[in-house]
């Protein structure tokens, strides 16, 4: 894709590479020449064509790789190699599709793909589908489809797939072909299927949590699973939205002192590109909880709310009760009318919880 000024150049998702390497790949088996491009149809009507960067044949199978470029995303699978293989199986056999090297496996219930199935999301199956049979003359071949990503298990690992219970390598995914840059779709999706996976499972209790720390000292807390466990990140709106459609009994958010400021202030997007705590607003924040002028005055020009919260606790002023109170109520705001009983901890660098508020379950 083309710049378009100061705009952020958009990307293709490993479903679209998979697909185009795919349809190179069949046009192969039919005879056809290797061809140095192959033009694919996305869900959204777009036709955009693809480069090849190698061609083969795999145990007398042709094969068909396209290198991923997920444009001005910081996507982990940029500049990955996406390889598809086929065959043709007999008659009635419909597409199907294999795992090959660096694509994992599905081993937990709840996700878009049943367990013992190659994660291979539902947009990627039918874009592929519909590409075979474009290079089919129109009608859908009885075909076997492998696809492998170069590298793929150790990517893996800096992603959340062992904890959905995708295994052996990443996911293939996109739901409109198009990577848009910088909107975390995959985390978000990810945060999606943390939840599915959960409410398969039948867990009655889960928390979100904005980073590492808070995760384990909540999971602790309340000994959760770790399939519980929803790491959000920043996306707390994300997530919140989704269980206001997908509800659980019992949820708990977990998080830094400075992110709970933010949610208690309204906001539903964490990240510090996205907006700065107000400093001011904590201080009469703080003046609720009795904090005299000089405190709030000093809250009001700090420079961050680490600093602040030092402040108040040498002025012996619950601010981490105060924030987690102000967490809840943006919280609750948000699940409306979802059925879920919410509390929020929030919990310093170390790890110790310096306030709560909502229903605490006891500690097993």
């Amino acid at each position: 894709m083309e710049h378009t000024g100061t705009e952020l150049r958009r990307g293709w998702t490993t479903g679209s590479c998979a697909t185009a390497a795919a349809k190179a790949a069949w046009l192969m088996l039919l005879g056809h020449e290797p061809p140095a491009s192959v033009t694919i149809t996305l869900p959204g009507g777009q036709r955009p064509t693809f480069t090849l960067c190698r061609t083969g044949l795999d145990h007398g199978h042709p094969f068909a790789e396209v290198v991923k470029d997920a444009g001005d995303d910081p996507d982990i699978t940029h500049g990955a190699i996406i390889r598809a293989t086929v065959r043709r199986l007999p008659a009635g056999s419909g597409v199907q599709f294999r795992a090959g090297p660096g694509v994992g496996m599905v081993t937990r219930p709840g996700l878009p793909i049943p367990p013992g199935e190659p994660a291979i999301n539902p947009t990627p199956r039918a874009m592929i589908r519909t590409a075979l049979t474009e290079a089919n003359n129109g009608t859908l071949p009885d075909a076997e489809v492998t696809l492998s990503i170069e590298d793929g298990a150790r990517l893996a690992e800096r992603t959340l797939n062992s904890r959905l219970g995708i295994t052996g390598g990443l996911s293939v995914l996109g739901t409109t072909g198009i990577v848009v840059p910088f909107s975390c779709a995959a985390w978000i999706d990810s945060i999606h299927r943390g939840i599915d996976v959960a409410r398969a499972e039948g867990l009655t209790h889960i928390a979100g949590s904005t980073g590492n720390v808070s995760e384990k000292s909540v999971q602790k807390f309340y000994d959760l699973p770790d399939t519980a466990l929803i790491e959000m990140g920043d996306f707390v709106g994300g997530m919140l939205k989704y269980l206001r459609r997908h509800p659980v009994p019992r949820l708990t958010i977990a998080g830094g002192i400075a992110k709970m400021t933010k949610l208690g202030q309204g906001k539903l997007d964490l990240h510090s590109k996205r907006g700065q705590a107000d400093m001011a607003a904590l201080a009469q924040l703080a003046a609720t909880g009795g904090a005299p002028a000089p405190v709030t005055d000093a809250i009001a020009t700090c420079p961050t709310v680490a600093e602040a919260f030092l402040l108040t606790t040498a002025a012996h002023i619950p601010l981490g009760t105060l924030i987690a109170q102000s967490a809840l109520r943006t919280v609750e705001e948000t699940l409306a009318p979802a059925p879920c009983a919410v509390d929020v901890m929030v919990f310093d660098r170390s790890g110790q919880c310096v306030g709560q508020a909502g229903p605490s379950l006891p500690q097993t």
